[in-house]
């Protein structure tokens, strides 16, 4: 029987992690009773954090939007200074799941799960977001593109907890979508998905998040010029993402059936970018 322990601030939380072996911090806790039902998840000390301030709020720091972990996804798809200043992550925020999911999952909760086909970690990883790591010993900074190690596995140590993700504004000239496609249902997990941002510079920088056609989350990033076609910068970045794709074969479809879909979004993706820019 694992034990419920409920700290009421952060320093108790993290002390509780660094003191207690086999724990597990809960905030929304959608994963984790799905695990549970399944008979697949087993820890001693279950560490609910809800009770903590500050942790369920959205900031405005200036050049950065500051999301607590406690910040439901479907706030990050509804709120108003998330859809302003960050439309791409409130798109991909949005296509997760089912309301009544996006209403109790966190957004901490979502990036300490670590599955691939996870959606919102493929617009953080092109947005810059960056991850807060705390425990006893302080506080530290991890790029979303570097949390994620390996197969269901993150740079999350075992006395640490997600206590911040901050995403650098979306700039005003840049543009970006979502794409994601599912083969059992449409609230089910996907096949693949891909989140492309254009950020226009003297060279624009097109960038690529690919969800569910790797072992982890992949990240991505080639130049254009304004002397390439559509279709060159197409090829590009078809180029560039079949050195990336790796799909895991699963109930949802064969390895070759993901990468198929996988090259299909990244090219919708990469059109629709593509044809906004040129209307900009």
């Amino acid at each position: 029987m694992s034990t419920f322990h409920v700290p009421q601030t952060l320093a108790e939380a993290v002390g509780l992690l660094a003191e207690l072996d086999d724990t597990m911090v809960y905030g929304g806790g959608t994963a984790i009773q799905i695990l549970l039902k399944q008979g697949i998840l087993f820890t001693d000390h279950f560490v609910d954090i809800g009770r903590i301030p500050g942790l369920g709020d959205i900031v405005d720091e200036g050049e950065v939007i500051k999301v607590g972990p406690l910040v439901s996804l479907r706030q990050m798809e509804t709120d108003p200074r998330v859809r302003s200043q960050l439309p791409l992550a409130s798109q991909t925020y949005a296509k997760v799941a089912n309301p009544r999911v996006r209403n109790t999952a966190s957004a901490g909760g979502n990036l300490a799960h670590g599955d691939y086909r996870l959606d919102p970690p493929t617009a953080l990883v092109v947005l810059d977001a960056m991850v807060e790591l705390t425990s006893t010993s302080g506080t530290r900074e991890v790029s979303v593109r570097e949390f994620f190690v390996d197969f269901q596995v993150t740079d999350l140590r075992a006395d640490e907890m997600i206590t911040a993700i901050r995403i650098p504004k979306q700039g005003k000239d840049s543009r970006g979508t979502f794409v994601k496609y599912s083969s059992l249902a449409a609230n089910d997990w996907p096949c693949a998905s891909v989140a492309v941002l254009a950020v226009p510079g003297e060279l624009t920088e097109l960038r690529l998040g690919l969800g569910a056609l790797a072992p982890t989350t992949r990240y991505l990033a080639l130049d254009i010029d304004q002397d390439m076609s559509e279709q060159e910068v197409v090829d590009a970045a078809l180029e560039i993402a079949d050195t990336a794709i790796d799909p895991i074969e699963d109930v949802r479809g064969s390895v070759g059936y993901k990468a198929h879909l996988g090259r299909i979004a990244v090219e919708e993706g990469v059109r629709s970018v593509m044809k906004e820019l040129a209307h900009a």
